[in-house]
């Protein structure tokens, strides 16, 4: 299924942070692949034991960098030196695109977008990876887009994360945006085993690659949130797919019984293109036809995964309080 996907035209990037799944998948994988991330996936790596001493380190570091900033607390610092230092050694042995993602608790502001993504870029800078191997993931929020606008004039690779509506991808596309990521299911099916998400956004994900392609804008679509081998060949053809390990794993492993050579967007009719206004400028006509597609579906999923997000975000800025905090925390946590 794999060589199948890549036979299509579809680059296959990497939806982890364990470097090691990296070097064990990178025959199959390919060396030009990026590898994309987020809080959630940065908890879920960094409470493996052998990230203990990366942990501290973080905290120290930031200890001491945080004393020469003052727009950033020293925990949150310490979650964004982690998440460089697991994205750094990955980004060894891959030849495309680390990625990270913003704090979510700023979604709704875009100085402190702008803030966050070049302190970020600092980081890297500050361990010997260059701007260009970069990408900064951002909310699909109004504001999270105009972060992107900016950070883009600046220099800046962006994606447009958490982006479940047309109008999210067309600003994306307008304010130039590297990488957009429609979420093929909402972020509730990843941490709830009984959720299953009726309302798929595959067919979304092929509209964007066409609404792009026929308005000549260079953005690309890089389709996340997957739960099955069959999502994803269902997506092929499109331009970027980010794959969790243990599906990078199946797919790798299953074999095809027909050879798809032909990208499902071939094959399948485009819809109608949609007269979309430029939302470029115009913030209230961005925020009605957000607000009116699909009943609201898109601006409710993007809340949810706003605030799933946080929830994560507090939990990596708990694991930065120090061995010995935690343990009072987890201890005081129990007696509540």
């Amino acid at each position: 299924m794999l060589e199948a996907l890549k036979s299509s035209g579809t680059m296959v990037d990497y939806d982890t942070m364990d470097s090691i799944v990296v070097k064990n998948l990178g025959p199959f994988v390919g060396p030009s692949a990026d590898c994309t991330s987020n809080q959630a996936i940065a908890y879920s790596e960094l409470q493996k034991p052998e990230h203990e001493s990366l942990i501290q380190e973080s905290i120290t570091e930031a200890e001491v960098l945080a004393k020469q900033l003052s727009d950033v607390s020293t925990t949150e610092l310490a979650v964004e030196i982690a998440m460089v230092k697991l994205q750094v050694q990955i980004s060894q042995q891959i030849a495309g695109f680390v990625h990270v993602q913003t704090n979510p608790y700023h979604s709704y502001d875009t100085g402190k977008m702008v803030e966050d993504a070049t302190r970020i870029v600092g980081l890297f800078k500050s361990y010997g990876v260059k701007s260009n191997r970069l990408c900064i993931k951002i909310p699909s929020t109004w504001e999270g887009l105009q972060a992107c606008r900016i950070l883009q004039a600046a220099g800046i690779t962006t994606l447009a994360t958490t982006l479940f509506a047309i109008e999210q991808a067309a600003l994306a596309g307008e304010v130039g945006c590297h990488y957009v990521a429609p979420y093929v299911n909402e972020l509730k099916v990843h941490f709830d085993k009984d959720f299953v998400d009726q309302n798929k956004a595959i067919e979304l994900c092929l509209e964007i690659q066409r609404y792009y392609s026929r308005h000549k804008i260079s953005t690309l679509v890089l389709p996340a949130s997957l739960t099955s081998t069959s999502e994803i060949m269902a997506l092929a053809g499109v331009n970027h797919i980010t794959i969790a390990p243990l599906l990078l794993e199946e797919i790798a492993r299953t074999p095809v019984s027909t050879d798809i050579s032909t990208s499902i967007l071939d094959q399948r009719p485009g819809p109608e293109d949609q007269a979309l206004p430029s939302f470029k400028d115009d913030e209230l006509e961005f925020r009605q036809a957000f607000a009116e597609r699909n009943n609201g579906e898109g601006e409710r999923k993007l809340n949810q995964a706003i605030e799933i997000f946080c929830e994560m975000q507090t939990a990596l800025e708990q694991l930065m309080i120090g061995r010995d905090e935690r343990a009072v925390a987890m201890k005081e946590r129990r007696c509540r």
